[in-house]
């Protein structure tokens, strides 16, 4: 396997296809100000009916999504969608309706049944919406986050993309000997929400991908991998050649795998399965799964967790982070803050009513966390993947997992996977069927050393991880 940091060498096709138009200028039948009035008028018609409190919410997206396999164009799909959802409080019940129909005997027949819902739920008191006195105000909700990047790339140009980078995968080996084809995507989209404490906000946002699957080898020796490139921004994916080589590469590392012997060894997470990592870490300190006691950290603020070298941080301000907004699902402000210091938790993850659940306050991660890194205090800039299988010595190097196999309230961990075995700092042969197995709780206190070949992986940055030992299951 090419032991590198992924492709980022950016193409000239992209820089030239994005663009720079203006919201209503790329596609969106709704302006902002629509929205202002749908909600409004929402808002209004469940005062009117007697609702106690209510909020709002009008969004629509639109892409275009284009797939090729084997050089030629497999699916085309364009989508736009649209959606109006209501929340209507009667006293301590609540009630939800949604409606993709703007006009306003839909919008008045969609508020009448949040509103009788509401009449027939049970009363919840943790229901409310959020504090008047955590709501982000407009001054507060800020608007240099760059988070809308429209593409403006036609159908036939998304397809000479696909099909230029599962060409650069097929051009790499004469040993790459199929596909699973290449997928460019172009998605956008914009909201508005408010409600009656008093909050009013909404913007847009874009997502942009490009991938391929190429498959190595033939008969009894086939492996496939994958790589793709994801931004906001369409300038900045890798380009076409940089990710079809890539994951040729990965997939020709690949060939002759063997089985390996049961047996309990250091085990190197690639960055990518890291980042999995942390979002199991995420998953157990958040307000849901700690109120339904269904999470292995219970009653862990303040309580080492992880060793003292690691620390989180969540920051909602990164300019075009894919976890980046101002405000959270609820309009409660959000901040930059440390999640884990020195391997103690300094906070959960909680929207209103899991922290109203829990007796305590929100922290403005209703809808998810925002932008997390996780660092080691011991990584140094030379620890690159080359050093990590260095200090990894002779183990296991996961780069694939399968399956989802982790028991959240026990933390039991087990997952298929595959990768590479490692003798003396060096990449031995590749390995496949196999199980590594373990317990979150302890894994995450077997954290060894973390690279720095860090790797963004949706709303969670880390570098590949080292853990002190793991069992593996072989023949």
């Amino acid at each position: 396997m090419k032991k590198s940091n992924s492709p980022s060498s950016k193409s000239s096709a992209l820089r030239a296809t994005a663009s720079t138009l203006s919201q209503a200028e790329q596609g969106f039948a709704y302006s902002r100000t629509f929205f202002e009035g749908l909600v409004d008028s929402a808002l209004a018609h469940a005062k009117k009916l007697g609702a106690t409190d209510a909020a709002a919410h009008a969004s629509e997206g639109c892409g275009l999504s284009v797939s090729a396999r084997l050089g030629e164009l497999e699916n085309v799909e364009r989508n736009r969608d649209k959606s109006l959802g209501i929340t209507v409080h009667v006293g301590l019940r609540r009630g939800n309706a949604s409606t993709s129909d703007f006009s306003e005997a839909a919008i008045a027949q969609t508020v009448e049944a949040a509103f009788d819902i509401a009449r027939f739920t049970a009363e919840d008191p943790f229901s409310a919406l959020p504090d008047v006195a955590d709501i982000a105000q407009p001054a507060e909700q800020r608007s240099d986050l760059e988070l809308f990047f429209p593409w403006d790339i036609t159908s036939t140009q998304a397809a000479q993309l696909a099909l230029q980078t599962e060409a650069a995968a097929m051009a790499v080996d004469k040993r790459i000997t199929n596909s699973e084809g290449a997928a460019v995507s172009a998605q956008q989209s914009h909201f508005f929400t408010a409600h009656t404490h008093g909050f009013r906000g909404g913007y847009a946002s874009s997502r942009h991908s490009i991938s391929v699957s190429p498959i190595a080898g033939k008969g009894d020796d086939m492996q496939r991998d994958y790589w793709y490139s994801s931004q906001r921004d369409a300038a900045q994916l890798a380009s076409p050649e940089a990710v079809g080589r890539y994951a040729a590469e990965r997939a020709l590392s690949r060939l002759q795998a063997r089985k390996l012997a049961t047996t309990e060894c250091p085990v190197l997470f690639e960055s990518p399965l890291a980042a999995g990592l942390l979002g199991s870490l995420v998953q157990a300190l958040s307000g849901g799964a700690l109120y339904r006691k269904s999470s292995f950290l219970m009653d862990s603020l303040g309580k080492q967790v992880l060793p003292k070298h690691i620390d989180i941080a969540e920051d909602p301000f990164v300019k075009r982070g894919k976890g980046s907004s101002p405000f959270d699902d609820e309009g409660v402000r959000v901040h930059a803050r440390s999640v884990v210091e020195a391997g103690k938790v300094q906070g959960y993850f909680l929207g209103s009513y899991s922290a109203r659940k829990l007796g305590m306050k929100t922290t403005g991660n209703a809808g998810g966390s925002h932008n997390l890194t996780l660092i080691s205090r011991l990584t140094q800039p030379s620890d690159d993947l080359d050093a990590m299988l260095a200090k990894l010595g002779t183990g296991l190097f996961v780069t694939e997992l399968m399956g989802s196999g982790m028991n959240p309230v026990t933390g039991d961990y087990s997952r298929g996977a595959s990768g590479f075995w490692i003798e003396k700092g060096r990449i031995a042969y590749p390995v496949h069927e196999i199980t590594v197995a373990g317990n979150m709780r302890q894994m995450l206190k077997d954290i060894v050393a973390v690279g720095a070949d860090s790797y963004n992986y949706g709303a969670k940055t880390v570098g590949s991880i080292l853990l002190k030992r793991m069992k593996v299951a072989g023949s």
